[in-house]
């Protein structure tokens, strides 16, 4: 890791990518004392133009527009996902660091592509989800860590909704290839659990698609029928390099909703996270011999999405390592892409890569002080 940088006061960032999701980072992107939001950009200038307005961001244009701007340090890169990979590497050709939403990639190839050129470099690169640094996730860990439930053993996932496609207005991207609930809600689960287990070592999982077309229940398209190209139901089990163990549904035929269920069982009790889609959220840990759950408040930062990018901005300035990192969402990648393989294969699908064990974010950590 590169020593600490020169360089004084906001950290410059450009924002590419105006759509639904930028929002959310806007929101506490252009109110953190550390950062400034220079410029947003996309295809579509029109809507970086309405967005720069709405927040108040003085640039606007095309991609080259952000990746060329001087005083850009980090390029917040909110693209479609099949874009992901071919902006970031831009970026880092251009000299800036990246954040990139999830996920870090579609393949392996690309994705390590990507990990060699930031690193040929010197740049960083980061990854969503960065919700396993809000108060609810820091606080189930540093319970974990600080032995509330012994050792811990196993860890029991679940998300299962009836499928996007009864609210959602345009949801067929949501069942083609590199989504599937799978690949969009499985890294907020396996982030979570390789947050306290470490690197996943080998999977192994099932999977099914009950329909082969799904019908648009919702917005101008209602009625319209789309084509599923993946699994809407897996069921994966993992192993990760400590011995530990973990079982997890992802599905979208289930009538009945049961999202955010984390369970991870120790030698001594079992802790209850709350849902890894969020930032914040009760715990709940239970010994044996209790009647019922103990509830513990989570404490600690809470902001929302971009508290990652707050995160690599002042982990850049002072020469330490940042947290959610571009190695982690690439072996959050890897291993939803070796689930996906032990579906097609009926098969254990051992896991090449690993990710470091990160540092927990500090209690008083204050999103909205200005620190550099």
């Amino acid at each position: 890791m590169s020593g600490a940088s020169s360089l004084r006061g906001p950290v410059g960032i450009a924002v590419i990518g105006a759509g639904n999701i930028s929002k959310q980072y806007l929101d506490n992107l252009t109110v953190f004392p550390d950062l400034k939001v220079l410029i947003i950009a996309d295809l579509v200038e029109e809507a970086a133009a309405a967005r720069a307005k709405e927040y108040g961001i003085p640039e606007w244009g095309g991609v080259d527009a952000a990746l060329n701007h001087p005083d850009v340090e980090i390029i917040v890169n909110l693209t479609i996902p099949a874009a992901h990979v071919e902006v970031a590497t831009a970026a880092v050709s251009a000299g800036k660091h990246v954040w990139t939403e999830k996920p870090f990639s579609l393949d392996r190839a690309s994705g390590l592509a990507l990990l060699k050129a930031a690193d040929a470099a010197g740049l960083r690169l980061g990854c969503a989800p960065d919700t396993v640094l809000g108060a609810g996730l820091q606080t189930a860990r540093r319970l974990i860590e600080r032995g509330d439930i012994g050792t811990p053993l196993t860890a029991m996932t679940t998300f299962q909704t009836p499928g996007p496609e009864s609210w959602h207005p345009n949801p067929a991207f949501l069942f083609q290839h590199g989504a599937g609930p799978l690949f969009d809600m499985g890294p907020y689960y396996i982030t979570a659990l390789v947050q306290t287990f470490g690197s996943v070592s080998k999977v192994a999982a099932v999977g099914s698609k009950a329909q082969d077309v799904r019908i648009i229940g919702s917005g101008p398209r209602a009625g319209e029928e789309f084509a599923v190209e993946v699994p809407t139901h897996v069921s994966a089990m993992a192993q990760f390099d400590g011995g530990a163990s973990s079982h997890s549904v992802f599905s979208f035929e289930s009538p009945r909703q049961r999202m955010g269920f984390v369970e991870i069982t120790g030698t001594e009790a079992t802790i209850s996270l709350p849902d890894p889609n969020y930032f914040d959220g009760d715990i709940r840990l239970w010994r044996a011999g209790d009647e019922d759950w103990t509830t513990i408040p989570a404490t600690g930062p809470a902001n929302g999405r971009g508290m990652g990018v707050l995160d690599m901005a002042r982990s850049i300035r002072a020469g330490v390592p940042h947290r959610a990192t571009g190695q982690l969402g690439y072996h959050v990648l890897d291993t939803l892409v070796c689930i996906s393989e032990s579906v097609d294969s009926g098969t254990f699908v051992d896991v090449e890569s690993w990710a470091p064990a990160s540092a927990i974010l500090p209690e008083d950590w204050e999103p909205t002080a200005a620190t550099l």
